[in-house]
């Protein structure tokens, strides 16, 4: 497997040194740099990870799940996540019409990335003091 934003510095292990040469820029094209710009943005990971946790969710209740997240923040995000084709917006008709949110099995698919991203940094441990604050100097 190849990583097209990989810059050709130093060797890479499991990259081949032609998938280094040359590339200095992130190519969009390139699908970690797809599925980064998905993720974009504070709070993304967090609304993917609630949506995780059940079938659909009114906006509402998104927004008791993320107390600290603005509505703002909120409506962007979930825009982003269906432009991505991660979630699914689903009006329902009638009045008034209730609109929920769910993710795609695309979307769902994001579960095991997430799962990898928090093993990873779990293993990285808790940053300790800056070295100032730990009387380090």
């Amino acid at each position: 497997m190849t990583h097209r934003t990989v810059s050709g510095a130093g060797p890479e292990p499991g990259l081949p040194d032609d998938a280094r040469a040359g590339v200095t820029a992130p190519d969009p094209g390139c699908p970690v740099e797809i599925t980064l710009a998905a993720l974009r943005g504070r709070w993304t990971t967090l609304l993917v990870r609630e949506l995780l946790r059940g079938d659909r969710y009114a906006y509402s209740e998104l927004a008791a799940k993320l107390p600290e997240l603005s509505a703002k923040v909120l409506s962007e995000r979930l825009a982003q996540l269906v432009a991505a084709g991660a979630v699914r917006r689903v009006r329902t008709p009638g009045w008034p019409s209730a609109v929920t949110y769910e993710l795609t099995p695309h979307g769902r698919d994001l579960g095991p990335v997430l799962q990898a991203l928090w093993d990873w940094g779990a293993a990285q441990g808790a940053p300790g003091p800056a070295p100032e604050e730990a009387g380090v100097t």
